[in-house]
């Protein structure tokens, strides 16, 4: 499946229905009074968050919604029947602004939450409504009114709690892979993960985390380069990040400042989100050289440090423990 975590719509809400002319024509009532019935209500426009869905990719191929319009109002008083509401579905975690304003105007984040986008019009008034002693054959009526239409903005953003970062080739897809039953694709290259997996990690209570494993970043991605900055949002609704950082790098130091500095760049709270510091693949290292690495890491950051290795699968439960500490304590 194609993810698509942004779409840009228009909605349309329904054309009020129109009032009618008509008299009472009845037997033995000659001057039957006006009796035109109003038009109906348009249609509204409601965005409903689904559970089963992942991605925004329908609105890739549909990006026009418009609702029913109300039926013009009938004789002896009938009123015209009301346009039928469109429900449009998203995924968990959709984020719904005004594309020209940018004005955020709801977030659906529960199963089944509603946010209705566009009004529908009021329906025309029948002549009936302007029956008066100086006019008792009223020929006016009015028009249903148009519904509100408005460009939106849409942008999902996951729901995860934890979320693993890190530079491109760092170990994270591996590592969600070893910790839940995602399947993402691991390669040894950079920029092998191009979109965010996620996968749920169980507890011994028999409860599931949600983890997200979000594409590398890169020096410059909270301003545009490459691939970091189109999933840094999916961070914002963590309440825990792992930071993995490739014991084989040349610069270990620079590894963790260049992403420290791409979460403060990014702005939205996230550099004061909780992190915990994971060294990957110490398998390919001496303990002395770990040593000497975290010595040097913990004269520049306060967050624990842990190391660990997938081929080795060293530590990793000791990860999820101190994972499951961390969010617990989160407040």
């Amino acid at each position: 499946m194609q993810f698509i975590d942004q779409a840009r719509i228009v909605v349309h809400a329904g054309r009020g229905g129109d009032g009618i002319v008509a008299f009472r024509r009845e037997k033995y009532v000659p001057t039957g009074g006006p009796s035109g019935g109003d038009g109906g209500r348009g249609g509204d426009i409601i965005l409903e968050a689904d559970r089963n869905l992942q991605t925004l990719l329908d609105f890739k191929y549909k990006r026009i919604f418009p609702a029913e319009s109300g039926k013009r109002g009938g004789p002896n008083n009938c009123s015209g029947v009301a346009g039928s509401n469109l429900i449009i579905k998203v995924p968990c975690g959709t984020e719904v602004r005004h594309l020209s304003s940018g004005i955020l105007l709801g977030d659906l984040t529960e199963p089944g939450q509603q946010l209705m986008v566009a009004r529908g019009g009021r329906g025309g008034l029948g002549n009936a409504h302007y029956l008066s002693n100086r006019n008792r054959v009223p020929e006016k009526f009015t028009e249903g009114r148009d519904g509100e239409e408005w460009p939106l903005q849409l942008e999902l953003k996951l729901l995860a709690e934890v979320g693993i970062i890190g530079l491109p080739n760092a170990g994270k897809s591996t590592l969600i892979s070893l910790l839940s039953a995602a399947k993402p694709k691991i390669a040894s290259y950079p920029f092998t993960t191009i979109l965010p997996n996620l996968g749920v990690v169980h507890r011994q209570n028999g409860s599931g985390t949600v983890f997200a494993d979000i594409p590398g970043l890169i020096l410059g991605a909270a301003r545009g380069i490459g691939l970091g900055y189109d999933f840094l949002r999916h961070i914002q609704r963590t309440c825990l990040l792992v930071h993995l950082i490739d014991c084989q790098s040349d610069d270990i130091i620079h590894d963790f400042i260049v992403i420290e500095g791409e979460l403060t760049s990014y702005g939205h709270g996230l550099i004061h989100k909780p992190r915990i510091l994971v060294l990957h693949k110490i398998d390919l290292l001496d303990r002395g050289r770990l040593g000497q690495l975290c010595k040097a890491l913990k004269m520049i950051t306060a967050c624990d440090i842990l190391l660990t290795s997938s081929t080795i699968h060293a530590s990793l439960e000791f990860l999820k423990m101190h994972i499951w500490q961390e969010l617990d304590t989160t407040p």
